[in-house]
């Protein structure tokens, strides 16, 4: 079993100890994912980024990774099979020869 199948597992029990599967369906998880994810854009909010709290930053990450998970986990995804394909997506999208210390979007290097 892998880290992350360790991690669903665990947010797993815990959810359904609470019985809060009712409350997890797609949507709501996607919807918790981004609420999630705005939170932790909150803590950069008006400082520069070394300013912010690394404790509280971890608090954040964690719940969105959970989030993500468990979305995951609904439709079955292997979160690292997902991960590896999109790494390999995004390298046919940014050649190092033409991303290579470039910001430009995909669209922008392709001329």
């Amino acid at each position: 079993m892998d880290s992350i199948e360790l991690i669903t597992n665990e947010l797993i029990t815990f959810r359904d100890k609470r019985n809060w599967e009712q409350f997890h369906n797609a949507k709501d998880l996607a919807l918790a994912l981004s609420i999630e994810a705005a939170e932790l854009n909150e803590l950069f909010l008006w400082k520069k980024a070394d300013e912010a709290d690394v404790e509280k930053i971890k608090e954040e990450l964690a719940d969105v990774f959970n989030y993500a998970f468990m979305l995951a986990q609904k439709y079955n995804l292997s979160v690292q099979d997902i991960c590896l394909k999109k790494i390999t997506k995004n390298a046919e999208k940014y050649p190092v020869e033409k991303s290579r210390n470039s910001s430009a979007k995909y669209t922008e290097l392709m001329d």
